[in-house]
């Protein structure tokens, strides 16, 4: 989707590194089914440190706790696709927060759609 602008929904769904979905990782899951549903865009962010529902820290300070450090999914655009795209959600997230905040959107834009070109890093120049 391009040409969003304006007024957006971010959806952030919080689960644990180790979360799994039919042997894959949660999170990659929630990515592969945003793209499928033509989300605008979804970016998966690793904590260091947290803790959720259970009151358990995870830090990846102690080794016998790193192997379930929070993650961050974060998903934007219109508040109807956002919101068409929540019931998808309900069979795979078990435990985990799942929030929604307005947004405005002030740039989106893929590597094609900018003016100027490109050099071979993805680098802009006007």
């Amino acid at each position: 989707m391009t040409g969003l602008t304006g007024s957006a929904l971010r959806l952030t769904v919080l689960i644990g590194e180790s979360d799994t979905w039919h042997h894959r990782p949660l999170y990659s899951e929630i990515v592969h089914r945003a793209h499928a549903a033509g989300l605008a865009g979804a970016s998966v962010f690793r904590g260091i440190e947290g803790f959720g529902a259970s009151s358990l820290i995870h830090t990846s300070r102690l080794l016998s706790l790193s192997e379930d450090l929070p993650v961050a999914v974060v998903i934007v655009d219109t508040a109807q696709r956002v919101r068409a795209f929540l019931p998808q959600l309900d069979d795979i997230v078990a435990e985990g927060l799942v929030t929604l905040e307005d947004c405005e959107v002030i740039r989106y834009a893929g590597r094609g759609d900018d003016p100027g070109t490109a050099d071979t890093k993805g680098k802009r120049s006007l």
